[in-house]
């Protein structure tokens, strides 16, 4: 992919490790004050109750559940997409899949937290764990909260050693090249690395094993996800096909949100010559296939609704199409269709900037449709003595905002202890496209990186 020496791929992917500039410590700092907003506004809402929000009948649920679902689908765009690609020997790969892995930790782990935002009462969220306590009271296995957690837990814990697994080698790596305290942190996270032939073949193993285990975990969580509407008598909810609907849409926004990532990374960290113009091609090409996956499941939901005729289902379908949602829901299909298409069907357009733009799009349309799934649904229940409305309040929106504040400064702060890119793979990329990591990276190669 380049035609950089092995000294000079150290010295490119590891330059963030070694300096902070000015500017990484006042975009940092600024992430920082906002999540430090956000958590002031959890606090006060655990202080003053639920009231201080606009959650009340008959919508309970709101910006947090659709945080929840839009958090849970954007994990989706590293760990799965990290495994097919390896999984499929995809050379481009290489400078992708770590910053794609990346995301999935941090976007599943803050997706994790809104159940317990969303709750009136967080001490007591764990009521909802299966454990067995004195009062011999378990949840009911049929919930689908219940469901949900053995299903985040489960693809958090593969996702998080589908991450940590890769890293090895470059932990090493830093190790052999610095001292002092950054040289005793790093040997604890190598782990006892050395690059020792019997080590390599293990690693090369165990990696298989978590690509093929992690996609059926991937698709079976948002699965899940999606069951926590599917299972509910609600209008617009009841329907087998919120499952592949829900899959589809995980995967659309986590591709979206990786380019983005990707971008700016390429930016800010100056991998020009890493993250190139075929890697936001290729995952450009993706991206236009789930596009037209996502409006072929909107226009068939939407089609078999309004051909049922069903008035519960119509008094919710209605107000999307050309009522107070109907906005929203056309500017969703501008951000998830209308933008994206012709940017990513047209070859000359597919350009980096091109595809930035569609991925902008996307993440906000897809946020959009999360949104549309749930509130008016809820609005507008069976009959119409009881409709409602939902505005959110201050303190939902400064919650959301620092979500996705959180997840730039959980980046940064990962950028500055290991390699966004992952230096072994790349010079094993670089030998040969054959070239096997064994082969690569004796012991004594290892420690002269």
């Amino acid at each position: 992919m380049t035609t950089k020496t092995p000294e000079q791929i150290n010295e490119d992917l590891l330059r963030p490790l070694e300096g902070t500039s000015p500017r990484y410590l006042a975009a940092l700092t600024f992430f920082v004050l906002v999540v430090l907003a956000g958590a002031a506004a959890f606090l006060h809402q655990v202080y003053a109750g639920l009231g201080v929000t606009g959650l009340n009948r008959p919508v309970f649920w709101g910006f947090y559940i659709t945080d929840f679902v839009f958090w849970i689908g954007l994990s989706h765009a590293g760990t799965l997409i990290s495994a097919i690609l390896r999984l499929s020997n995809a050379t481009w790969r290489r400078p992708v899949t770590r910053c794609a892995e990346v995301i999935t930790v941090f976007a599943l782990s803050i997706g994790a937290m809104f159940p317990v935002v969303h709750l009136g009462r967080p001490w007591l969220a764990f009521w909802l764990f299966p454990y067995p306590s004195e009062r011999g009271i378990w949840p009911n296995i049929r919930s689908p909260l219940l469901w949900d957690f053995f299903a985040i837990n489960t693809y958090l814990l593969g996702s998080v050693t589908f991450l940590v697994l890769p890293i090895l080698p470059d932990m090493a790596l830093v190790r052999d090249r610095t001292t002092g305290w950054k040289k005793k942190l790093y040997h604890v996270l190598s782990l006892g690395w050395t690059g020792t032939p019997r080590q390599w073949s293990r690693l090369e193993m165990a990696m298989r094993i978590m690509a093929v285990a992690v996609i059926p975990v991937a698709v079976s969580v948002h699965s899940i996800v999606s069951w926590d509407f599917a299972m509910a008598p609600v209008p617009g909810w009841h329907s087998t096909i919120f499952a592949p609907y829900f899959v589809c849409g995980a995967i659309f926004s986590g591709i979206a949100a990786l380019i983005i990532a990707m971008a700016l990374l390429r930016k800010f960290l100056h991998l020009e010559d890493y993250l190139l113009r075929i890697h936001f091609e290729n995952l450009g090409k993706l991206l236009l296939v789930m596009s037209l996956l996502w409006f072929y499941f909107v226009f068939a939901e939407r089609l078999t609704t309004w051909y049922g005729n069903g008035s519960s289902e119509m008094a919710v379908f209605w107000p999307t199409q050309s009522g107070s949602y109907a906005p929203l829901f056309w500017a969703m299909v501008v951000c998830n269709f209308v933008i994206p298409f012709p940017i990513l069907a047209i070859k000359k357009l597919r350009t980096i900037a091109g595809t930035v733009v569609a991925s902008i799009g996307v993440v906000i349309g897809m946020w959009l449709e999360r949104f549309l799934i749930i509130v008016p649904s809820l609005s507008h229940k069976y009959l119409p003595y009881s409709y409602g409305s939902y505005r959110p309040s201050f303190t939902e929106i400064i919650i959301t905002v620092a979500t996705f504040a959180g997840l730039a400064m959980l980046y940064m702060l990962f950028s500055k202890i290991i390699p966004i890119i992952s230096v072994w793979e790349l010079k094993a990329g670089e030998v040969t496209e054959t070239a096997t990591a064994p082969a690569l990276a004796r012991p004594e190669q290892v420690r002269a990186d």
